[in-house]
């Protein structure tokens, strides 16, 4: 196990038409045994960070260190880090066993003996110890991810690497070698960093999730913190499904201290502890989860109007698709609400619930309160 430790790492990529900054002074301290996992959109940079920590791209700027000691010129097989891919590389040729324990008997002098008791011990671990003999072709794809999984285990390494390894399965298949990894990782304690694309993924698996955006750092936190308290509108709108409401608006204060935020098509009064939070009169981002809204009886000082655009049913609650004055509004809702399309309703939600964001830099500078710290409302937990 090791402490992984980036410091101010930056990849540059020469093309035809000048530099791409892939990665740009990315700082990061990862204690020993944590599990962190790295999300953000196609491009952001996290693939590319994972394979400079496995020495697969070598560091433009910046240190990379292993327990406090450098590692941007040690070679990969001397980092004590284990990767698995997206795509399993498995050899077609070689059986499950052959498979797993190949790269330990390259990479070691251990006896054969030695190196049989690690796989199948891992393989025991992995649940595959019955597929020791068979071959990859023979077997669906998540039996050869397991088998993928048990050949980084069988390294006993100090950090594993995962870059997005459930990409390729099912979605019910996903959901189980989630929870499969996440015991993995509790049963070992190696540090682990994983890389995903899946919003979810990284909510229910991560201690720390960290956040990239076109090669920067947006936010790293644990999945309480990056849901309740995004640090900016990229980290609001991309954690969370759906998504985050966006709402333009004005603040205009009154004289009594209270103020009153002024949308296209709304207005919703505030209190002075939300003036006094902000930074007075101005342009500003109002932002609401789906589900902080409700669906009221009729019109208030907090409420606004919407039309009915589509109800999708999901079983365990009903998303409405609203229209408010030209702008979608997504709504998370009880069974029994169900309302007609194109039917008038009245939508409101708790001050408390409320994020306010700088209309110029996209920076949080309220988010609602500290209940939702004891009240998760949309996060499955890791098992």
């Amino acid at each position: 196990m090791a402490q992984v430790e980036l410091d101010s790492i930056t990849k540059v990529f020469e093309d035809t038409s000048g530099p791409i900054v892939a990665v740009e002074e990315l700082s990061l301290d990862i204690p020993d045994g944590e599990f962190v996992v790295f999300v953000g959109p196609s491009g952001c940079g996290k693939s590319t960070t994972l394979r400079m920590l496995a020495g697969l791209e070598q560091i433009t700027d910046g240190e990379l260190r292993l327990d406090g000691e450098p590692v941007n010129d040690v070679s990969p097989k001397n980092r004590d880090i284990a990767m698995v891919f997206q795509s399993y590389a498995l050899y077609p040729h070689k059986t499950v066993r052959g498979n797993m324990g190949y790269g330990l008997s390259l990479s070691t002098d251990l006896s054969d003996e030695e190196v049989d008791r690690r796989v199948v011990e891992a393989a025991e671990m992995m649940g595959i110890e019955d597929l020791l003999d068979k071959k990859p072709g023979s077997l669906s794809g998540g039996q050869q991810q397991r088998v993928a999984t048990g050949r980084a285990i069988v390294r006993e390494p100090a950090v594993f690497l995962f870059d997005e390894p459930l990409s390729n399965l099912d979605a019910q298949l996903r959901k189980h070698m989630r929870t499969e990894l996440s015991r993995i990782h509790s049963e070992l304690g190696i540090t682990t960093i994983y890389v995903t694309h899946d919003q979810e993924e990284a909510m229910t698996m991560a201690d720390r999730i960290v956040i990239l955006n076109d090669g920067q750092l947006q936010q790293v936190g644990s999945p309480k913190e990056v849901y309740y308290r995004p640090a900016n509108t990229f980290v609001a709108d991309f954690i969370g499904s759906p998504s985050m409401n966006f709402f333009d608006v004005k603040l205009r204060t009154e004289s009594d201290g209270t103020g009153t935020l002024v949308g296209n098509g709304f207005t919703y009064e505030v209190s002075e502890k939300i003036v006094q939070q902000s930074n007075g009169e101005g342009d500003y981002i109002l932002s609401v989860r789906p589900e902080n809204f409700t669906v009221v009886d009729s019109l208030s000082p907090t409420s606004i109007e919407a039309t009915v655009d589509v109800v999708e049913v999901i079983g365990s609650d009903n998303f409405l698709y609203l229209d408010v004055a030209g702008k979608e509004c997504r709504v998370r809702a009880p069974v029994e609400v169900e309302p007609e399309e194109g039917e008038v309703i009245q939508i409101s939600f708790d001050e408390e619930d409320l994020h306010l964001f700088d209309r110029n830099t996209e920076d949080a500078l309220i988010h609602g309160h500290e209940r939702a710290e004891s009240e998760p409302k949309l996060i499955e937990h890791k098992a």
